[in-house]
């Protein structure tokens, strides 16, 4: 069971909603510490002045706000504080708006609510009235005294709350240069539409999260596990990289590349058995993929004692 965060309700009129905060999500992403290699030691950092070069203690260290370029304004840790935010334990629904009009570009961290104190009755009315509306409620929040806007959203037999980015840290499009969102402005053609289009189709698979998996931290893991049992905890190894991946050639024609996509049965990509794709596909396919990665060599160049 993760960690509960708050206590407190969800708000909207004259209806609270007593509610407990969880994290939604769980890291599992690979971290790696830095040791001495002479001794695997831990690395620490030391804090130094960067013009002087010399080592500067605890107290004597501020936070400055930097307002123009090397010109700062030195903020206390009271001033700082005096401008958080109240802490209020409620998620106050400001409105509710239809889910599609909610950027992905906006959703940051998610959070469930659990049902506190026998609210279960008027959260499970809130979380089948939304997904009945269509709707998700926009609410304010403060985590870890900071203000959050937030959306809350129902899943499954659940009520999410994500936080929200506000408006000014996604950037506007117009900072890139984009292609016209008209495709025959783009140099798009019906024809390259079409095929693209039917690509998708052919792709088109039901969302199952559990279909996806992170090879680069299951790989790591496999290695560690292995040096683990063979007892090569600290052993330093150095990896000799094979020849780097050949590019295929450049195809500029980009109605081949659909065709040849297209020509790609979707059964035997994904590992079924049989396929309708002739030699001749076979062959066009096979040119157009790069040379597979020669095999890695693994040597040892010293083993601490």
């Amino acid at each position: 069971m993760p960690h509960m965060i708050w206590k407190g309700a969800i708000s909207f009129g004259l209806v609270h909603v007593p509610v407990q905060l969880y994290p939604a999500t769980q890291s599992e992403k690979v971290g790696f510490n830095l040791l001495d290699k002479r001794s695997m030691d831990p690395i620490g950092y030391k804090q130094f002045n960067k013009n002087t070069g010399k080592d500067v203690t605890r107290e004597n260290i501020v936070r400055g706000f930097e307002y123009e370029k090397g010109k700062y304004v030195v903020m206390s840790d009271a001033e700082i504080r005096s401008a958080n935010p109240e802490s209020t334990q409620t998620v106050d629904i400001l409105a509710f708006v239809e889910a599609p009009e909610i950027s992905f570009l906006s959703l940051d961290t998610p959070y469930y609510l659990a049902p506190d104190r026998k609210g279960e009755k008027v959260y499970a009315l809130l979380r089948d009235a939304l997904k009945a509306s269509g709707k998700v409620g926009i609410a304010n929040v403060v985590l870890h005294n900071k203000q959050h806007l937030a959306a809350l959203i129902p899943v499954g037999p659940a009520l999410a709350l994500n936080t929200l980015r506000w408006a000014d840290e996604v950037r506007e499009f117009d900072e890139f240069k984009f292609p016209d969102e008209n495709s025959k402005k783009a140099g798009v053609s019906p024809k390259e539409l079409e095929m693209a289009q039917r690509l998708i189709d052919d792709m088109t698979e039901t969302w199952n999260p559990h279909d996806y998996h992170d090879t680069f931290r299951e790989d790591i893991m496999a290695l560690v596990n292995k040096k683990v049992k063979a007892g090569k905890t600290e052993e330093v190894s150095e990896i000799e990289e094979g020849e780097p991946r050949k590019a295929s050639a450049e195809i500029l024609d980009l109605s081949e590349l659909l065709k040849r996509s297209l020509k790609k049965d979707k059964p035997a990509r994904r590992g079924a058995k049989g396929s309708n794709s002739t030699d001749d596909d076979t062959s066009e396919t096979e040119a157009a993929e790069p040379a597979a990665k020669p095999a890695r060599k693994t040597t040892t160049r010293r083993k601490r004692a």
